[in-house]
């Protein structure tokens, strides 16, 4: 199987955003050293619970001190910038790091609906939705096939060519699954998000069209997972982050919470679907529980590979989690 990693830069209480950051750097060498096949940056905005507002600051960041790994977005929220921004920011980034760049590129606003506001340029009025449009245009320019006549036509010039990145689009939704069927391009699902998407992903391949980039259909799943010596010592691990998801649906943002803090509030709070491990929206447990748990989850959704998001506390039991995941399948 083919494993990859989505880093949300988690703030932990008590440290800062540029610790984070250099958490992402640290974590990201390691990634290239264990064998995971990419490592993407989510982008989000004005939350103190994750610092990854520029993901191609990062990738350039990434791509200087790692090797073979590919890097990428997961993803640009192409909402909140120009398709032409966007295309020649990575196509620079290709041009820099040659067949190792990835645009994961998403529809949400990775932020509340104030701080995607004030993220536009023209405050006059809401932004469009017009987010297929924005798709195929970006696409114009990064495939090299606006239509003749077209006015940014000659814009197709792109700095860092010949080389461009691999274009992916992130969802967790039905529409998603579609505009990417419909664009002939892969598709990444976040179960982490939407854990029903197992139809969607089908969905997906049962629309797809084939386009000039992708001949059959591609999907991805991004799941959440935390990986100890033990199932007792993993679920541990994860009380910050399920501290964190239960306030984050009560609408309060909050840095990840030191474990022990996080116990005693799951403790008060009582069993409910946000304080305790969902199937497959937690895959929580030792070496074992976690590889099976992993397959079991691309199994469900028939993807080629899955993508890992883990949260914790301690900067070093992610990086635990993440050798013990490596150690489990094999990879090197």
């Amino acid at each position: 199987m083919i494993l990859s990693i989505l880093d949300q830069s988690p703030i932990s209480e008590g440290s800062t955003g540029a610790d984070a950051l250099r958490n992402t750097l640290d974590l990201a060498r390691l990634a290239d050293q264990l064998g995971f096949a990419r490592y993407w940056v989510a982008e989000h905005h004005g939350t103190p619970m994750l610092a990854c507002a520029s993901p191609e600051v990062m990738i350039a960041s990434i791509g200087s001190i790692t090797r073979r790994i590919r890097i990428g977005s997961g993803g640009v929220m192409l909402p909140h910038y120009s398709s032409l921004k966007v295309a020649e920011t990575f196509s620079i980034l290709s041009a820099l790091f040659p067949d190792r760049v990835d645009l994961g590129i998403g529809r949400a606003p990775g932020t509340d609906r104030a701080t995607a506001f004030a993220l536009q340029r023209d405050r006059r009025q809401p932004a469009p939705d017009d987010f297929p449009q924005q798709l195929g245009e970006l696409l114009g320019y990064l495939e090299n096939r606006m239509p003749q006549g077209h006015p940014f036509a000659r814009l197709a010039a792109l700095p860092g060519r010949p080389y461009v990145p691999e274009v992916w689009l992130l969802g967790s939704s039905a529409q998603s699954a579609l505009w990417a069927a419909d664009s002939g391009l892969p598709y990444v699902f976040a179960d982490f998000i939407n854990p029903d998407g197992a139809t969607y992903a089908a969905i997906y391949r049962d629309r797809f069209c084939a386009s000039e980039t992708l001949a059959e259909p591609r999907v991805i799943v991004a799941g959440w997972a935390i990986c100890a010596e033990t199932d007792a010592e993993a679920q541990r691990i994860a009380s910050s982050a399920r501290m964190t998801r239960t306030l984050l649906n009560e609408g309060q943002l909050i840095p990840v919470p030191p474990i022990d803090k996080a116990l005693r509030f799951l403790a008060e709070r009582g069993p409910s679907p946000d304080t305790v491990a969902r199937p497959r929206r937690a895959i929580i447990g030792d070496p074992e529980t976690v590889k099976r748990g992993i397959e079991e989850l691309a199994a469900l959704y028939g993807a080629e590979e899955a993508m890992i998001v883990t949260i914790t506390y301690d900067h070093a039991a992610r990086r635990r989690s993440y050798e013990l995941i490596a150690e489990a399948f094999g990879l090197g």
